[in-house]
């Protein structure tokens, strides 16, 4: 077995790194979704600090995703039409922007609230990208949430497509990204 992507499949590290990414997106937008209507508690409080510590772990996974992803090549793209693979192409990059912009849009709006730096999952001390900015702010939650709706309907039509070439095409597009059986 390689851990590479083969011509005909994405290879286990791949898998692994997008399956984990849905996971914690799922997560960060149930966490996200909440806070607003949460009151100011200690357990509010716990749970703002896992949406940034989540938030940034997405961050960096998604960075080493793009690594993996230059370092091992990706599967041959499937036979279809030309504005399918434009589209394929296209989203794929639109979902790689936006799960770098969320997390630097929130690490932005954390930054410039002047609140003091959070600790990732307790143990590191994350610098502050910013000095405080009641404006910049502002701008920057503004800037989270309407990306969120973008990356929902983003997924929403990634998940869509993959599902439209599992049950309609019948082709492999969604079965390359799951675990290959043994016979």
């Amino acid at each position: 077995m390689t851990w590479k992507n083969t011509a005909d499949h994405w290879g286990p590290v791949s898998q692994a790194l997008h399956w984990l990414v849905v996971a914690l997106i799922l997560v960060l937008a149930a966490v996200g979704l909440s806070l607003d209507s949460l009151p100011k508690t200690p357990k509010y409080f716990w749970l703002f600090t896992l949406h940034k510590s989540l938030g940034v772990t997405v961050l960096a996974l998604v960075l080493l995703r793009i690594g993996w992803r230059l370092y091992a090549g990706s599967p041959r793209p499937l036979p279809m039409p030309r504005w399918q693979v434009h589209a394929a192409n296209g989203t794929h990059a639109l979902l790689y922007a936006l799960l770098l912009a969320m997390p630097i849009s929130g690490w932005l709006y954390d930054s410039a609230s002047g609140l003091r730096p959070f600790r990732l999952f307790g143990l590191v001390t994350m610098p502050k990208l910013v000095a405080p900015d009641e404006a910049l702010r502002h701008a920057a939650l503004a800037t989270h949430q309407a990306l969120f709706w973008i990356l929902a309907a983003t997924v929403l039509l990634h998940v869509a497509a993959a599902l439209h070439h599992h049950w309609i095409r019948h082709d492999a597009t969604l079965a390359r990204m799951l675990p290959e059986r043994r016979s």
